[in-house]
């Protein structure tokens, strides 16, 4: 059996520990899962601003003002395959600003930074929202009902999930009827109302499939997890599994045990 390091090891029982504590909120809330929890966050924050400053920022705004051939190439150069441009310095600017909100007598100015990027954030977002989610479902819900080649329902050539007219034609009775449930400035009684009802039984399959899906994914994770907790609790590992479940353990019975009056929920 290969011996592995110190690191590795010491790596797999802190990954223990901090997997443990999480689930040690099933017993109730306590110091391991609030350990567990902000290390997470802290390191989750710490890791998105450092991959963020050396993939965005360093290239693509220091990468431009520090260039090749720019007026600060003798002092310091960031070759990226960037040109000077001066432009550059507005963003450095708001982004400055917006630091200045830790101080409170300067934290006026990091209104103009915060309303700048919300601005085009939010003009971007718009329009590739407009464009992914309304004008691309327009286009793919405007099927094709009546091809000749099309057949009708499945055949040896065709995916059951694929351009049938049965399929289109579903896909266009729950898109106009999960529409038509949305317009309430008619009463939704009769023939239109049942039509409507039609159209919640739509969403609530698509619903109901987003969430299973999302639930899968979970799912997927919490097995990772039991798999690298069984894999610690070998040999090879030194059993850290064991050890840091018996240490959890014995900490929240003995914490348990001085703190009765929060036993109660």
């Amino acid at each position: 059996m290969e011996q592995l390091s110190f690191s590795t090891i010491l790596g797999a029982w802190i990954a223990a520990f901090l997997t443990l504590g999480i689930f040690s909120y099933l017993y109730r809330d306590n110091p391991f899962y609030k350990i567990a929890e902000h290390v997470f966050v802290g390191v989750s924050a710490a890791y998105w601003a450092a991959t963020f400053y050396w993939t965005q920022i360093y290239p693509n705004l220091f990468g431009r003002l520090f260039a090749v051939g720019g007026p600060f190439e003798n002092i310091y150069v960031i070759d990226k395959g960037h040109e000077f441009s001066v432009l550059y310095f507005f963003p450095l600017l708001l982004g400055i600003m917006m630091l200045l909100s830790v101080f409170k007598q300067f934290n006026w100015m990091a209104r103009w930074g915060i309303a700048y990027t919300v601005g085009i954030a939010a003009g971007l977002k718009a329009f590739g929202y407009l464009k992914s989610n309304v004008v691309e479902q327009i286009k793919a819900s405007a099927v094709d009902l009546f091809s000749g080649s099309m057949p009708f329902f499945y055949n040896n050539t065709t995916d059951w999930y694929g351009d049938t007219v049965f399929n289109n034609i579903v896909l266009l009775v729950g898109t106009i009827s999960a529409l038509m449930y949305f317009y309430f400035s008619k009463e939704q009684s009769g023939g239109y109302g049942r039509f409507t009802r039609l159209g919640v039984y739509f969403l609530m399959i698509s619903f109901g499939a987003s969430f299973g899906f999302a639930v899968m994914g979970r799912i997927s994770l919490l097995i990772g997890r039991f798999n690298d907790l069984i894999l610690f609790s070998g040999p090879s590992y030194d059993y850290g599994t064991f050890w840091m479940l018996g240490f959890i353990i014995a900490v929240l019975a003995y914490w348990s045990f001085k703190n009765p009056e929060k036993q109660e929920v």
